[in-house]
């Protein structure tokens, strides 16, 4: 079983989670497979995913050695003890919920909180959460995040509902530790298709836009 920093690493490295709303919870496993191919180990299968704990189990008892699959769009506490006993390794908040983060640490698993403003984001520190997706970040800008780091360089950032593919790049130069990536890399088309080949050619992309804006 990984360890909480092992897993810190491997969502920081490439620094991609891909933020996954199937439609249908048989799609999770092939499309998985499909962002693995592309690079992209991290999947954050959202609660909005039908059966998405269930999902989450079979996720992680098949292609779990090869990604690393967590649980988002969590807002309450029965719903990450479930995740976590099904397998999840990392937990996500769209909201500032600090009573998750003693669940996730107790099962050794990183929890990410949900922020907006630069005191949710440093209360969501507070409280113990490893990551702060700000959230939703389109309209806000990478400017916005070199904003709340002069003050608070010790934040690890994480955007999510990114909807410009140029800004990928800028909110890592930004500073931040990673993105998440939803329907900009799963798009409405491909779920409707199950193009998953066109799923790993965007996820291959976009890890190249990261490591690019990295200097590798």
């Amino acid at each position: 079983m990984r360890s909480k920093p092992e897993i810190m690493s491997l969502l920081t490295n490439p620094g991609i989670i891909a933020v996954v709303r199937a439609p249908k919870a048989e799609q999770v496993l092939p499309l998985s497979e499909a962002l693995i191919a592309g690079g992209v180990i991290a999947v954050e299968i959202t609660t909005t995913t039908p059966n998405a704990v269930e999902a989450i189990r079979k996720a992680t008892q098949q292609i779990g050695s090869r990604a690393v699959i967590g649980i988002g769009t969590v807002l309450d506490a029965p719903t990450c003890r479930a995740a976590l006993e099904a397998g999840a390794e990392f937990v996500v908040s769209p909201i500032l919920r600090p009573e998750l983060v003693a669940l996730c640490h107790a099962a050794d698993r990183p929890v990410m909180l949900g922020a907006y403003t630069p005191t949710e984001a440093q209360l969501a520190h507070e409280a113990g959460a490893d990551f702060i997706k700000i959230f939703p970040s389109d309209g806000l800008g990478p400017n916005y995040i070199k904003a709340i780091r002069a003050p608070l360089p010790h934040l690890r950032i994480i955007p999510t509902g990114i909807a410009n593919v140029d800004d990928v790049a800028g909110f890592i130069t930004a500073g931040c530790v990673g993105v998440g990536l939803g329907s900009l890399l799963i798009t409405r088309q491909i779920l409707l298709e199950a193009n998953w080949p066109e799923l790993t050619r965007r996820a291959r992309e976009f890890v190249a836009v990261v490591h690019k804006a990295r200097g590798k």
